[in-house]
């Protein structure tokens, strides 16, 4: 299963070095290992904790990997306002990447999402890389859409025709992203892209989406589709959402947790490190950190009290000054696959 990280401040930039490559546990390296603090199985008589944890969380990520992160560059020159997202992407692990090294040394950011991935069914490719991008918005997910080739046609019914047209990849979350853009702009288009929307907007149309698709599921195959794991993420530069989501009385989704504390620690102004190493670079105070936000597959720091493990089917909503929502995401109990197994 893919990983991934999310980095949002109102007013504290992050250098990409220190939060994807610093620290022992970076998503730069979580290729082959993994951190799991805190993750249990819902129901160990009926499915191990170990199987929990391997089924959807112990897979090799090798097949490539993108960064999104936010810049006023647009801004400062008059084209827009507020912050885009500018995008790299590669088709190898991302510490053989000498140029995402050497981005990562200079570039800084208020907002960032990375990814790496475990490819499933689809080509090894960078345009199935995540995070896609609709204009101003950024979306990446972990997981799988299950029975994808049975409804994808579906799914490009439903989209306006700009949102299709911006798939670049023949990813099923690429196509699960275009459906979000389109309910979330109500299918007006490539200019409404560059709008800002509420998160409770965001988190609306993340769950038309996911009802969506699952009514799909359930016409094509009946009882037979088995369950969808959505761990997305959205953001437009300055509100974020993000769901851990299976539409499973019993399973599990792949592990999601986040922050407001670790930026601190992942910062190499202030004093700490994401090891518990000597920092001798740190020349401000821990107290002078502005507000963030962070959210990924797994922990990066030695520091487990400083992360939160999002519980099944609950979102995360990040409005622009920082303030963090958590609530349940609740759905008609008919959505639920009786279908064991799958990612």
């Amino acid at each position: 299963m893919c990983r991934w990280f999310a980095y949002v401040s109102a007013n504290e930039e992050c250098l990409l070095e220190d939060v994807l490559i610093t620290p022992a546990h970076s998503l730069a390296k979580q290729v082959h290992e993994h951190y799991l603090p805190k993750l249990l199985a819902h129901d160990p008589h009926e499915i191990t904790t170990e199987h929990e944890v391997t089924a959807r969380n112990r897979l090799f990520n090798v097949d490539g990997f993108g960064v999104a992160w936010y810049t006023p560059a647009r801004e400062d020159f008059g084209q827009c306002a507020g912050p885009r997202p500018a995008l790299y992407k590669c088709a190898q692990p991302p510490l053989h990447d000498t140029n995402f090294r050497s981005l990562c040394d200079n570039t800084a950011t208020k907002a960032c999402f990375a990814h790496i991935r475990a490819a499933t069914a689809t080509p090894i490719v960078s345009v199935n890389n995540h995070p896609f991008v609709f204009g101003r918005h950024t979306f990446m997910h972990n997981g799988v859409v299950e029975s994808f080739i049975d409804i994808s046609r579906d799914m490009c019914n439903l989209m306006d025709n700009d949102s299709y047209a911006n798939i670049s990849g023949s990813t099923d979350s690429e196509h699960f992203a275009a459906l979000y853009i389109t309910y979330l702009t109500e299918g007006k288009g490539k200019s409404s892209w560059e709008q800002q929307y509420s998160v409770t907007k965001m988190r609306d149309a993340m769950k038309k989406t996911v009802k969506t698709v699952v009514e799909l599921q359930k016409s094509k195959l009946g009882d037979k589709c088995e369950a969808n794991s959505l761990n997305i993420a959205t953001t437009d530069g300055c509100v974020l959402f993000a769901m851990r989501f299976r539409n499973h009385v019993i399973e599990q989704p792949p592990s999601l947790y986040y922050s407001t504390r670790a930026g601190v620690t992942m910062n190499s102004k202030y004093p700490d490190h994401p090891d518990g190493k000597e920092n001798p670079r740190a020349y401000m105070r821990p107290e002078e950190h502005g507000s963030h936000v962070i959210v990924a597959s797994e922990p990066s720091t030695y520091k487990p009290k400083d992360w939160n493990l999002i519980e099944k089917n609950h979102c995360i909503m990040v409005e622009t000054d920082g303030d963090v929502k958590v609530e349940e995401i609740t759905y008609p109990a008919e959505l639920n696959s009786i279908a064991k197994g799958g990612l």
